[in-house]
């Protein structure tokens, strides 16, 4: 076995999620939080429901000493094209939250089925968990 590949995956898994992962988790109950690190116009436009908006560009001790450093905080953009949720990951772990990025963003999101939120929002497997 190579245990330096397996290292490899082991450290993906251990700091991102995908849009199943994520679905699950929600409904699960499980304490996190889904946060968008676009723009506060795109995430008007069309969002994942119940996440929050937190622009990475905004990010500071002042804009998230009201969170909850206890929760995972879990970041998204558009998709593979956008680093926001990069972004938005360094930004909130530099502050001490706990994080994850959600791989595929807004867009895989949509690809794999689950409704979105916002003035373009589409239908899909909704949320039960009223997020």
């Amino acid at each position: 076995m190579d245990f330096e590949q397996l290292a490899h995956y082991e450290s993906k898994l251990a700091y991102e999620m995908d849009s199943w992962d994520v679905y699950a988790a929600l409904e699960a109950g499980e304490d996190l939080v889904v946060v968008d690190g676009r723009a506060k116009a795109a995430y008007e436009i069309e969002h994942i429901p119940g996440s929050m908006n937190l622009p990475h560009k905004e990010i500071c001790f002042n804009t998230t000493e009201s969170l909850d450093k206890t929760k995972t905080y879990v970041c998204y953009c558009d998709g593979i094209g956008c680093n926001a949720s990069t972004k938005t990951a360094v930004k909130l772990l530099t502050l001490g939250f706990k994080v994850k990025e959600l791989i595929g963003g807004l867009d895989w999101w949509k690809r794999d089925g689950y409704a979105t939120a916002g003035a373009e929002g589409q239908s899909g497997t909704a949320l039960s968990c009223g997020c």
